[in-house]
């Protein structure tokens, strides 16, 4: 289903692909905004839903430019209807380098909300409601999500970042399988906990579906991880027994130099 993308443009070297289920979603909140307000309620959500994603791909971008510092490749960011997707080709074992690559992402989105602070600090103090449809409105929605964006990743629910972000501090101490053992047991803890409480109390069956499928796949994470580690690990035993069963190679016969 991933293969269900249409390439954008490139951004730094990286190729900007966007899935084609994403213009379902483009498509009901442009519905959803003609219902309210219209012609402009449905260029207005647009508009919105695109500024948003923009947010997310300069999300992914923190992420990225930071993980090329670091030698990875970065060859994709994918947008999804649920958010983006950095496609890396390793992630660093290296504790500081995981954990700078991925509080790279969150920090975008508070530095955002930062830019944006000056412009609606008014409306922030103020009970007069923002009219329906209008520049205001969509800043003021923009400064809220990136600060919401940013603190929702922030969750220790892996492979969310704030999950990464753990299983790099617990690499400090434990080894990498093990730290991520940890990790993903917090995240199936979490996961559903959040879930539950999404659905039931917030009313809110996607960020329920949305836990869920975080869960997934974080389990798959760690078991194809697993598998790697006991492919290397059977690999390099076979290396020390052929080592070991190989007779070392015969000296040179001595040739001595006799006298002159």
């Amino acid at each position: 289903m991933l293969g269900w993308s249409i390439n954008l443009f490139r951004v730094f070297g990286i190729q900007l692909s966007v899935h084609s289920t994403f213009f379902l979603l483009l498509a009901y909140y442009g519905y959803e905004g003609w219902e309210n307000g219209g012609l402009t309620g449905l260029v207005w959500r647009v508009i919105l839903t695109v500024s948003f994603f923009i947010c997310v791909v300069l999300h992914e971008l923190g992420h990225s430019l930071t993980a090329k510092r670091y030698g990875v490749l970065v060859p994709r960011i994918l947008l999804l209807p649920i958010g983006g997707m950095a496609e890396f080709d390793r992630i660093p074992r290296k504790p500081s380098a995981e954990f700078l690559i991925t509080i790279a992402g969150p920090a975008v989105n508070f530095a955002l909300a930062g830019l944006l602070l000056p412009v609606v600090w008014h409306y922030l103090f103020n009970d007069a409601a923002l009219d329906d449809f209008s520049m205001a409105e969509l800043v003021n929605q923009l400064f809220w999500g990136n600060l919401i964006m940013g603190t929702f990743n922030l969750l220790p629910v892996y492979p969310m970042d704030g999950g990464r972000i753990f299983r790099s501090i617990l690499a400090i101490w434990l080894p990498y399988l093990r730290a991520t053992w940890w990790a993903v047991m917090v995240a199936r803890l979490l996961a559903p906990l959040l879930a539950f409480i999404a659905i039931y109390y917030f009313d809110s069956k996607m960020l329920g579906v949305l836990f869920i499928f975080i869960f997934i796949v974080g389990n798959n994470e760690y078991r194809q991880l697993q598998r790697r580690e006991e492919e290397a690990a059977y690999w390099a035993e076979m290396a020390h027994r052929i080592a070991a069963a190989t007779p070392p190679a015969p000296e040179p016969p001595f040739l001595g130099h006799g006298p002159n």
